[in-house]
């Protein structure tokens, strides 16, 4: 009915392109227009105005021969005052759009190593940007803005990856374990120092005051037994101390004490034995 009446209806942010005689003659803008199709006008096709987006995926291979798709999201529009280029100059806008992608990133992606490539997705972006905008404003369109979303590599390649990064992470992990248990050996073997230290001083007190015990035994004997001597008190100190001892190895219920032929007068002789030996010292010095 609006053809019969030469009455054409133009959509918000679309315009429409008017020939007569197969030749452009006008855009009309959104809204109803009067095309009076019997002096030769007509509606040659619409064009919309709205934001577009093309998703472009390109295979190529890095600087370190690593083949990787890189997915490039490129935002566009048709200008409205260069609707007729927009219209007439491009048969089909996303094919051009998807040439010129792959020619930009086949040329800048294999100059980086795999890496740097990720490292550096602006600047491949912006070259698209530039590259596009250069040649799409020609032919009425804008190039918005151009996005690298995404840089995959192939499945073996990221698997590789991963295992580098998992091997350096456990490579530190090892470190920091390793300087904890130093750590910790080190404060161990700074306590037993300082526990045998304090054992050697107790040790030192014992024998200090075992010392100093025989000392008043011998002189209280000597004084309240006369006739006897100090070798008499020691000797009896010894046997005294052997019978002690017997006596604590015989009370222990898992002994794996080893008994040599001897008897009590052999304590003698072990007396003797030490008497002797310190009295040849005196003489050496």
């Amino acid at each position: 009915m609006g053809q019969l009446l030469c009455c054409v209806q133009v959509d918000q942010s679309t315009v429409a392109v008017r020939e007569r005689f197969g030749k452009f003659d006008d855009i009309l803008d959104p809204g109803c227009h009067c095309v009076p199709w019997f002096i030769g006008s007509r509606i040659a096709g619409y064009l919309t105005l709205r934001l577009q987006q093309l998703d472009v995926k390109c295979e190529t291979k890095t600087k370190d021969n690593v083949f990787v798709n890189v997915v490039a999201s490129v935002q566009y529009r048709a200008l409205a005052g260069k609707a007729s280029d927009a219209f007439y100059k491009l048969s089909n806008t996303r094919t051009q759009i998807q040439a010129y992608v792959f020619d930009v990133i086949r040329a800048s992606v294999p100059k980086l190593n795999l890496d740097d490539a990720f490292e550096q997705k602006n600047e491949i972006a912006k070259a698209v940007e530039d590259e596009l905008e250069k040649a799409m404003s020609a032919y009425g369109y804008e190039i918005v803005q151009t996005l690298i979303v995404d840089i995959e590599p192939d499945e073996h390649v990221k698997r590789a990856m991963n295992e580098i990064n998992a091997a350096a992470r456990l490579r530190l992990a090892a470190n920091e374990k390793a300087e904890a248990e130093k750590i910790i050996q080190i404060k161990r073997a700074e306590g037993e120092a300082e526990a045998k230290y304090l054992s050697g001083l107790g040790i030192a007190r014992q024998r200090q005051a075992i010392v100093d015990g025989l000392r008043d035994s011998v002189l209280g004997f000597s004084i309240n037994v006369p006739g006897t001597t100090a070798k008499d008190v020691m000797d009896m100190v010894l046997v005294t101390q052997y019978f002690d001892t017997m006596k604590e190895i015989g009370a222990a219920s898992k002994s794996s004490a080893v008994f040599i032929p001897h008897g009590p007068g052999a304590v003698r002789d072990i007396a003797s034995q030490i008497r002797d030996g310190l009295l040849q010292t005196n003489q050496v010095q």
